[in-house]
């Protein structure tokens, strides 16, 4: 444990300090900063001697979280940063990108705002790599085998790197001119900058794992061909069909998809020549209350915006924890991101009933109404319609799963949407597994690091009969966690 009477003396949770809205909306770096050191310390002292320390359970990667707290407190970042790479390979990524379920789960959060866990995290990765505390790990032996990573994205690449310190040859297919998948492309540099992935893209190839980009498996090589060349295969391409939104208009100009809509702007920042689709002076409107929507939200004010509005379809949630959700489960609250911050118009119980078009076939407005809850579901309540204006749309509800057509061809059989898979990430074709959303469906960075961690393990025992690697979850452990609601 940390300090004993920390959780006494340092009451208030400190963040640090953001950069001004006014300032960070002129580019698209990173907002936050650093805590300073005695801040810090103070903010790692809370950590309490729960007893039990549900934080553990509330990590799907069971993030040694009260034991780095100590390491930071007493000043031993190499012990923390150790601590903190047992159970996690991208704790910089987590730190940036997850919603932090560890904090709904830490005991002091009971009658005391909650342990800054996620901040420490990445404070932990971010001074170990500022002090070269954070190599690479090269296997002391080859195995001879070779495993096949189709994706990556924080799965794949996870798995990867677990199963090339295993000792195996690993290759990473990546579609992508760029290796990242969502991280690099669908999550904007305001949330986690590129070089984040670049430094740990370096470790990893240092390490002896291959990247090949630019190679779409279903179109530049079968999948078949891949399961020949290799002694096992990780399906790993994320949940990458979105959810569609079918009303009448739908065929419009000006209504897209949020990844064809954040992929080109994240492109954009990587210099190259992309054509995106500019906001600026646009009304757009946002379907989709989410992670998602978020990022498309301080995308669009950057690109200045006449105005943004975001829609989702159920109530507003609560401010404080309802009694229906108690500690230690995720309560669905309010959410205000840093994109919410820096503007834009939030609605909720708001249903689209359809999209109004131009004389030219461009989107115009939406005719939106208020939700209604009938015994069949939602649905739009008569008589509440209005007109919102909007010269782009930005769908984001979300996605679904994997693109099956060329998955299906090869023989691998799907459970709804996602790939199916047994509880040890095995697809019904001998030697290939399937981890993160690609069989999970839509989650979260921090499930999809636990899964490619756990298939890692599973496809080693495979390949050699036994396997060192930990295996933090199984596939049926989604039943036994409380599920993050996705606000639409």
């Amino acid at each position: 444990m940390a300090d004993p009477r920390g959780f006494l003396k340092v009451r208030e949770r400190e963040l640090p300090a953001k950069r001004p809205v006014a300032l960070r909306l002129l580019d698209h770096r990173e907002i936050g900063t650093q805590l300073g050191r005695e801040a810090f310390i103070g903010q790692a002292g809370r950590c309490m001697d729960c007893g039990v320390p549900f934080c553990h359970q509330g990590c799907p990667l069971g993030n040694l979280i009260p034991e780095w707290n100590e390491a930071m407190w007493v000043d031993d970042l190499p012990r923390a940063v150790d601590l903190l790479h047992s159970t996690n390979n991208f704790p910089e990524f987590t730190g940036r990108a997850c919603p932090a379920p560890c904090e709904d789960s830490c005991v002091l959060g009971i009658n005391q705002p909650p342990v800054t866990i996620k901040n420490i995290e990445v404070t932990i990765v971010d001074r170990g790599f500022e002090e070269g505390l954070i190599r690479p790990f090269v296997p002391e032996r080859i195995t001879g085998r070779t495993v096949a990573v189709v994706g990556s994205g924080p799965a794949g690449l996870a798995a990867a790197q677990q199963l090339t310190r295993a000792g195996h040859t690993v290759v990473v297919y990546e579609r992508e001119d760029r290796v990242g998948g969502l991280l690099r492309y669908g999550i904007p540099e305001f949330k986690l900058e590129h070089a984040q992935i670049d430094r740990r893209v370096a470790q990893l190839e240092a390490e002896g794992t291959r990247f090949r980009t630019n190679c779409e498996v279903g179109r530049d090589m079968s999948w078949a061909d891949l399961d020949e060349r290799f002694d096992a295969v990780v399906i790993a391409t994320g949940a990458e069909v979105p959810r569609e939104l079918p009303l009448p208009g739908r065929e419009l100009s000006g209504i897209e998809y949020a990844m064809d809509y954040l992929v080109p702007v994240n492109r954009q920042q990587h210099g190259d020549p992309e054509p995106v689709i500019d906001a600026r002076g646009k009304h757009v409107v946002i379907i989709g209350g989410g992670d998602t929507g978020s990022d498309c939200l301080g995308t669009a004010l950057r690109q200045q915006a006449a105005s943004v509005t975001t829609l989702a379809i159920g109530e507003e949630p609560p401010r404080e924890r309802p009694a229906h959700q108690p500690w230690p489960t995720t309560p669905r609250l309010f959410e205000v991101s840093t994109s919410h911050e820096e503007g834009g118009e939030r609605r909720f119980l708001a249903s689209t009933v359809r999209f109004i078009g131009d004389e030219d076939g461009a989107v115009r407005a939406l005719e939106v109404a208020r939700t209604a809850f009938t015994e069949t579901g939602r649905a739009p309540e008569e008589g509440t319609e209005e007109e919102l204006p909007a010269d782009l749309v930005l769908i984001a509800m979300g996605f679904t799963g994997p693109h099956a057509q060329a998955l299906e061809s090869f023989g691998i059989e799907f459970s709804g949407p996602t790939i199916g898979r047994d509880e040890g990430y095995a697809t019904n074709q001998p030697g290939v597994f399937a981890a993160g959303d690609a069989g999970r469906g839509q989650s979260l960075i921090v499930w999809a690091i636990a899964e490619g961690r756990a298939a890692a393990a599973a496809v080693d025992a495979h390949l050699t009969g036994q396997t060192l690697l930990p295996s933090p979850v199984r596939p049926s452990d989604v039943a036994l966690a409380a599920p993050r609601p996705v606000s639409l």
